[in-house]
C-alpha cells in the first residue's frame, strides 16, 4: 500500500491509497466511499483484492478522514463537488497512470450515487455496487422513515446550521460532513427524486452508461429497501445492465452485514462473491 496525494482541478489535495499487486493481472478496481466513511473501512477489502492480481485504489473525498481540513466549519463541499471535482481526479488519474488497465468500479452507497456526474465513468468496464439506492423516504421501511424524517428533517438541518457543519459522529451517521454535503445528503432523503435531484444541479452523465451492473444488497440493512435499489437502476441508470445479489446474514461469519459490515474482514469470504464476478466479466472481455 502507497499513500500518495493527488490534486483536483480546484488545487485541493486528496488523501489516495495504492495497493500495487506483486503478480498483476491488469485488472484495475476504484472503490467511491460511502457518505462519511474513510477510506480506512476498505483496507483490507482492497489488499484481498491487490492479492489476487488488482490494482486497486481508495480515496477519502474532501472534508473526510484524510482529506479533511483543519476546520470544518464553514469548510465549502458538497456531494457534487464529490462527484465532479473528486472523483473526476481519480479518474484523470487512472486515465495517466494505468491507460492499459481494465478498469473496474465499486461504489458502495453514495460511491454508485456519484457515477452519473462524471463522464469518465464511461472508462470503467462494469460497476460492482454494495448498499446502494435512491434513498427518498417513500422507498424506506416504517421505522427507517420514522429516523429519516426526525434526522433529517429537524436534527441534521439544525445542527448543521448552529456548527456550520454536520456532526455525523453524534447521530452514529460517520464522518462528520461539510454542510454542502449535508444538505445535499437531505436531497437525497426527503426529495421525492433524490439522485436524479442531484443530478439536474449538474452535468448529467447518467443514462450514457451502459455497462454490465453487479448490485449487492444485504438482507439486514436497514437502511436499503428492494423498492430504492431497483428505483436508482430503473430510474436512474435505466440503460446499465443490472444483475442482483442478495445476500443473506447466514452467509455471513457473524451473521451481521448491514450497511457497512461488508467490508470488514470478518466478512472476508463475502468478498469472493464479487471476485468472482470481476474475473468472469475480465474473462469475458479478454475472450
Amino acid at each position: 500500500m502507497k499513500s500518495i496525494d493527488v490534486l483536483t482541478q480546484d488545487n485541493y489535495s486528496l488523501s489516495v491509497h495504492l495497493f500495487e499487486p506483486a503478480d498483476p493481472n491488469h485488472k484495475l478496481l476504484l472503490i467511491n466511499s460511502a457518505t462519511g466513511v474513510k477510506q480506512q473501512i476498505y483496507f483490507s477489502f482492497a489488499q484481498f483484492f491487490c492479492d489476487q492480481g488488482f490494482t486497486v485504489i481508495t480515496y477519502d473525498y474532501r472534508g473526510i478522514g484524510l482529506s479533511k481540513p483543519k476546520k470544518m466549519r464553514g469548510f465549502e463541499a458538497s456531494m457534487r463537488v464529490w462527484g465532479t471535482v473528486d472523483y473526476k481526479a481519480l479518474t484523470n488519474y487512472i486515465k495517466t497512470n494505468f491507460p492499459n488497465q481494465q478498469k473496474f468500479c465499486l461504489g458502495h452507497s453514495l460511491g454508485a450515487l456519484i457515477l452519473g456526474m462524471n463522464e469518465d465513468s464511461k472508462m470503467f468496464e462494469e460497476f460492482i455496487f454494495v448498499g446502494t439506492q435512491n434513498a427518498f423516504v417513500g422507498n424506506l421501511k416504517f421505522k427507517t422513515k420514522v429516523e429519516a424524517y426526525l434526522g433529517f428533517g429537524i436534527a441534521q438541518p439544525l445542527s448543521t446550521k448552529i456548527l456550520g457543519y454536520f456532526p455525523g459522529n453524534w447521530f452514529g451517521l460517520g464522518e462528520s460532513l461539510p454542510a454542502g454535503s449535508a444538505f445535499d445528503w437531505q436531497t437525497l432523503i426527503l426529495n421525492r427524486k433524490s439522485t436524479n435531484k442531484l443530478l439536474e444541479k449538474v452535468k448529467d452523465y447518467s443514462k450514457d452508461l451502459t455497462q454490465k451492473v453487479f448490485v449487492i444488497r444485504a438482507e439486514d440493512d436497514a437502511w436499503l429497501t428492494e423498492k430504492g435499489v431497483r428505483s436508482l437502476l430503473e430510474d436512474t441508470y435505466p440503460n446499465m445492465r443490472p444483475t442482483y445479489r442478495l445476500i443473506k446474514t447466514s452467509e455471513s461469519e457473524k451473521n451481521e452485514i448491514g450497511h457497512i459490515n461488508f467490508f470488514r474482514s470478518y466478512n472476508r469470504k463475502l468478498w469472493n462473491i464479487i471476485l468472482k464476478e470481476l474475473e468472469v466479466g475480465g474473462r469475458k472481455s479478454e475472450d
